[in-house]
């Protein structure tokens, strides 16, 4: 009889013991899934289109510098859309003279229709609560970044403008503000509203990136095989809030 209440003694701890274990599995198991998430440190803006609504007609511009045949050939020749900086580079100084002045009549045209994007304040303003860095890089000029942080009293730093050379979509930029904040770049997301420019900055820097596409226009089938397709979309600035929640650890 003593023989058998040791045994079954035995067994009662035995079941108990491996429960612990079990339990302590789960939750290592539960905690790992948790911090598996990768971490976020700084989030970086394009500026027209994403933290601002779009007023510059780029097409318009394009085609004001181009003309119109020679748009329609280089549109075709770039799915993902057309990098006017890049085009105008090599062309001769009086040409390049008179196609700025027409891309700063363009800009300056966009300043005085300023307005931030809704949404934006709100997203600022729960990056702050994280403590997540916030950065600005544009192909625009620093008068209209000046003017950016002036009216709506949402400040970013670094905020780069098309004066940094090189500017987007090549990475130097962005790795350029990863150093300024002492961060990794895979700890850091690219938000913007082009796949040529803040897309391809984002991938090339080995950053998270996140496409903000209001209407649908990047659903079209000319970019289902761009080189560079963003980590995640989104329709709306309002959006990314959550989606940061849901998918990062969020850290300072």
């Amino acid at each position: 009889m003593q023989l058998l209440l040791s045994k079954a003694f035995l067994f009662l701890h035995t079941t108990r013991t491996l429960s612990s274990f079990s339990t302590m599995a789960i939750s290592t198991s539960s905690s790992i899934s948790l911090s598996s998430k990768p971490r976020l440190k700084g989030v970086v803006f394009d500026m027209d289109g994403t933290l601002t609504v779009p007023v510059i007609d780029f097409q318009a511009m394009y085609k004001a510098v181009l003309g119109h045949d020679e748009y329609l050939a280089v549109k075709s020749k770039n799915p993902s859309g057309i990098d006017i900086l890049h085009l105008i580079e090599n062309w001769s100084p009086d040409k390049q003279r008179r196609a700025y002045e027409i891309i700063a009549d363009f800009e300056k045209q966009g300043q005085d229709r300023l307005q931030i994007m809704p949404g934006a304040a709100e997203l600022c303003s729960f990056l702050d609560s994280k403590n997540i860095r916030r950065g600005l890089i544009t192909r625009n000029v620093k008068d209209a970044v000046d003017l950016f942080h002036v009216r709506f009293g949402v400040k970013f730093s670094p905020a780069l403008s098309r004066e940094f050379r090189p500017y987007k979509p090549d990475p130097a930029p962005l790795l350029h503000i990863c150093s300024t904040w002492e961060v990794q770049s895979n700890e850091v997301m690219m938000i913007g509203d082009s796949l040529k420019d803040d897309v391809a900055c984002g991938k090339r820097a080995g950053a998270f990136t996140c496409l903000l596409d209001e209407t649908g226009r990047y659903d079209a089938p000319e970019y289902a095989n761009v080189e560079h397709q963003p980590d995640y979309k989104v329709s709306s600035l309002v959006e990314v809030q959550s989606l940061l929640e849901r998918h990062f650890e969020l850290t300072s």
